[in-house]
């Protein structure tokens, strides 16, 4: 029943992890000196834009997002600047959770705000692209038995993973190792970054072995 949809999500989510290496690998070539670590900011800000820039392309080609109700240019900007603000929002609201975890609140401020913006990328935008800007929609969606699709499921899944990864990547960077990942905020990414790729392989091949048992509500 979901098999067409799931092979959709398959492929976008490829590319979607793609875009991650290619975020990684081509500003490698590019700029001197370029590494995950020694330029940590910009790996963080390369793999945020590409993460927005995928992201939004494919789920307006896929028509994944809600259609709108009214095509007047009036509403579809009025879309796009509620959708601006909750992103705006959601920097602030990672940067102000990680503080309030530990993280310094003048010293490396940027880094923090830095890490605040990638997670935008991996959890936020991705929520707006699936539901658009409707927080009613997103507080049902992460509710028990509130997904209404396998994008859904898959928005649960892949947001998820990526939360945890960064709060699993916090682990090492008190231990005395005197390693090069455990600057400030680079395990944080990292691990965010590992979990939204895990994230994008789990949830087809979760949903694909429990397809037979999905059942939604309908909209």
């Amino acid at each position: 029943m979901w098999d067409e949809e799931i092979r959709h999500m398959a492929s976008s989510h490829a590319i979607m992890a793609s875009g991650v290496f290619m975020a990684t690998v081509v500003p490698a070539v590019l700029v001197p000196g370029f590494s995950v670590y020694g330029t940590h900011l910009l790996w963080q800000y390369s793999v945020a834009g590409v993460v927005a820039v995928v992201n939004i392309s494919l789920f307006w080609l896929l028509g994944v997002s809600p259609p709108t109700k009214k095509h007047t240019i009036t509403y579809k900007m009025s879309r796009l600047v509620h959708s601006c603000l909750y992103l705006l929002l959601s920097c602030l609201f990672f940067h102000t959770v990680v503080v309030l975890y530990g993280a310094p609140l003048l010293e490396s401020a940027l880094e923090t705000f830095s890490l605040a913006v990638l997670l935008t990328s991996l959890t936020t935008l991705r929520c707006v692209c699936v539901l658009g800007p409707n927080v009613q929609a997103w507080i049902r969606v992460f509710s028990r038995h509130g997904a209404m699709s396998v994008w859904d499921t898959s928005l649960q899944m892949v947001v998820g993973c990526s939360v945890v990864g960064a709060w699993l990547g916090a682990f090492p960077i008190p231990l005395d190792w005197d390693r090069p990942w455990q600057v400030w905020p680079v395990s944080c990414s990292l691990g965010g970054v590992i979990g939204y790729l895990t994230g994008l392989v789990v949830a087809p091949a979760w949903i694909h072995w429990h397809r037979k048992h999905l059942t939604y509500k309908s909209k």
